[in-house]
């Protein structure tokens, strides 16, 4: 049987209790959303986009989903003690697919909450950005989906303390997770968001997320994403982000455990002088798969993009890259540079890269380049003869390698304790932290 037919039936017989359950702006669009799940289904490595991850295979088995939206037994502020230390953030909390609890209210009309609440000012947004007609994984999501994440920042509203959303799964037996996230920022609004995703229990987790990200014209936003869950978390994110003229956008993705994660990002720099900054860091070991897909759409003149990705891979690790910069035949004076460097720890390790541009204007400054390789044996040579022991050499190369990417944040606070998780990754003890219930392993 064919993976999608369990959920077609599920949809046929749950349909009402769906849709009793869920925010409106969610039911308004289900219907559609399904028609086009029928006839997409899961994405498969015969298609393009799909080639390095089997997503259809990843929703065989039978995952529980929690139709009638029953409360989880957790006390996110008691089992999450994990912290930045020297950033004081805005804490907020999902569990599962459920907006548990918020921290203060937002200041100057910014709104962080539940679609429920924020029915009216969801409509004008939600799926104007996620086609379901093109993406079967976006129709899954949207068709099932039952509640989502705002965040809403007024016009020129600048939201001086970063806001933290953490992703908390938490079951007893295998459970399906299907997250929706709105962001939108008004003309020059700025705001910046750390998202993430931790596990508290060691049961089988299949989550689905999409991302929606309106930003206004001279608005400043950063989106930070860290998944730190464990090897039997499988991960789809799809996230779909319009900047308009003057804006600025940061996105950093990072893996550092998990088990299967693709991550699609598409972006359109729909106004002038647009600048988008987009990085990822995937650091895999064991039998660990990470798949980042990117689009970059340059849509409008002057508009400059950069983006960075490093993986680093040990024991049997895969991971795979593919990125597109697409230049419109309107989008003179672009400059967009893509950059994807790879370290393959073991002969076992395999990565996958595609680069691609497609230009269609002709005063433009573009390039894209990717590398495979493995740690440098001159270098550890030179500091094995230094005194350094080779597992010390090895992790010090490793960290060195994927800095450049955490340097990318723009919140110093972060930035070190980033270098710290990472060492620690590498090391092999990132698991739980003190006094802290979470699955970090």
């Amino acid at each position: 049987m064919r993976p999608e037919q369990q959920y077609i039936d599920l949809y046929a017989q749950a349909e009402a209790t769906l849709r009793s359950y869920s925010a409106e702006p969610l039911n308004s669009l289900r219907t559609q959303a399904f028609a086009d799940f029928e006839r997409l289904g899961f994405p498969t490595r015969h298609q393009e986009e799909s080639k390095y991850t089997d997503v259809a295979k990843s929703f065989e088995p039978d995952y529980g989903m929690n139709l009638k939206r029953l409360a989880f037994p957790v006390n996110p502020y008691e089992v999450f003690r994990c912290d930045v230390p020297n950033m004081s953030t805005s804490l907020h909390f999902a569990v599962n697919d459920l907006f548990s609890s918020a921290g203060k209210p937002l200041p100057d009309g910014a709104v962080m909450g539940s679609f429920r609440d924020h029915a009216d000012l969801v409509k004008r947004y939600l799926g104007t950005l996620a086609d379901t007609s093109q993406d079967g994984l976006t129709a899954f999501n949207t068709a099932f989906a039952q509640d989502g994440v705002l965040l809403y920042v007024p016009r020129g509203v600048v939201l001086d303390k970063p806001i933290q959303l953490v992703n908390i799964l938490r079951s007893d037996v295998s459970l399906l997770v299907n997250r929706r996230v709105l962001i939108i920022l008004e003309d020059g609004a700025q705001a910046r968001l750390l998202a993430c995703d931790h596990a508290m229990d060691e049961v089988n987790f299949l989550t689905t997320q999409v991302i929606e990200v309106f930003v206004g014209k001279d608005a400043v936003f950063d989106l930070y994403e860290l998944e730190e869950t464990h090897t039997g978390n499988t991960r789809f994110s799809n996230l779909y982000v319009r900047q308009e003229a003057g804006s600025n956008v940061l996105l950093n993705g990072m893996t550092l455990t998990g088990g299967t994660t693709r991550n699609v990002t598409r972006v359109r720099l729909a106004g002038e002088h647009a600048e988008l900054n987009l990085c990822g860091m995937a650091i895999a070991d064991k039998n660990q798969h990470v798949d980042n897909r990117t689009v970059i759409d340059h849509a409008a003149p002057s508009c400059t993009s950069r983006e960075l990705y490093k993986y680093v891979l040990d024991q049997q690790a895969t991971g795979a890259f593919a990125g597109l910069i697409l230049v419109r035949p309107d989008a003179q004076h672009t400059d967009a540079r893509q950059t994807n460097r790879n370290l393959c720890a073991t002969r076992e390790a395999r990565m996958y890269t595609q680069p691609q541009l497609e230009i269609y204007a002709d005063d433009v400054k573009c390039s894209h380049g990717a590398t495979v390789g493995q740690l440098d044996d001159a270098a550890l040579f030179y500091m094995r003869q230094r005194g350094i022991p080779l597992h010390e050499a090895r992790l010090l190369l490793m960290f060195a390698f994927v800095n450049e990417v955490i340097d990318t944040i723009r919140l110093d606070a972060l930035k070190d304790r980033l270098h710290h998780l990472v060492e620690k990754r590498f090391r092999g003890e990132l698991g739980k932290c003190k006094d802290c219930k979470m699955m970090c392993r």
